[in-house]
C-alpha cells in the first residue's frame, strides 16, 4: 500500500474520527476547534486520498513542546506508517525548535518502542507523567 503524509493540520471532523477510531478519547467539536488552533506543526496520513493517521505537536514555540494525537486506523497499522508520521515531525522539531527545547509526550502501551527509535526515553524514576481528566 502507498501513503501520503502531508503537512497539514487535520480538519476538525477527520480529527474526531481518527482519534475515536484509534481509541483515543473522543473530543467534543469545540474542543477539538479550540486544541487544534493550538497546533504548532501537524501532519496527516493519506491512503487513496482517505485519512488513515495523524499526528501533532503543540508547544510554547520555544521552550515546550509536547508530542499529540499520534495514531493510525487498526487496519493501516503495522505498515510503517507511524514511521513516518513520526519521523514527519521529528525532522521538523530539528529544524525549527530552539536546540535548548524540552519535547515530551505520553507513550501508550507498546508505542513507547516507537518513541525509543526517535531518541525519547523514559523519565522515571527522576520524573514521571502526571495527568488530570476533567
Amino acid at each position: 500500500m502507498t501513503y501520503l503524509v502531508r503537512t497539514e493540520t487535520p480538519p476538525v471532523e477527520v480529527y474526531q474520527r481518527l482519534r475515536v477510531a484509534t481509541g483515543l478519547s473522543p473530543k467534543s467539536a469545540t474542543a477539538a476547534t479550540a486544541g487544534l488552533a493550538g497546533t504548532w506543526y501537524a501532519v496527516v496520513a493519506y491512503h487513496d486520498d482517505q485519512p488513515v493517521g495523524m499526528g501533532r505537536v503543540i508547544g510554547d514555540g520555544g521552550t515546550a513542546f509536547q508530542i499529540v494525537d499520534m495514531c493510525v486506523l487498526p487496519e493501516h497499522q503495522g505498515r510503517g506508517l507511524g514511521k513516518k508520521i513520526m519521523a514527519a515531525l521529528m525532522e521538523h522539531l530539528r529544524q525549527r525548535a530552539p536546540r535548548t527545547a524540552y519535547i515530551s509526550l505520553i507513550a501508550d502501551g507498546d508505542a513507547r518502542h516507537l518513541y525509543a527509535k526517535y531518541g525519547f526515553t523514559e523519565t522515571a524514576p527522576d520524573s514521571v507523567g502526571m495527568a488530570l481528566r476533567l
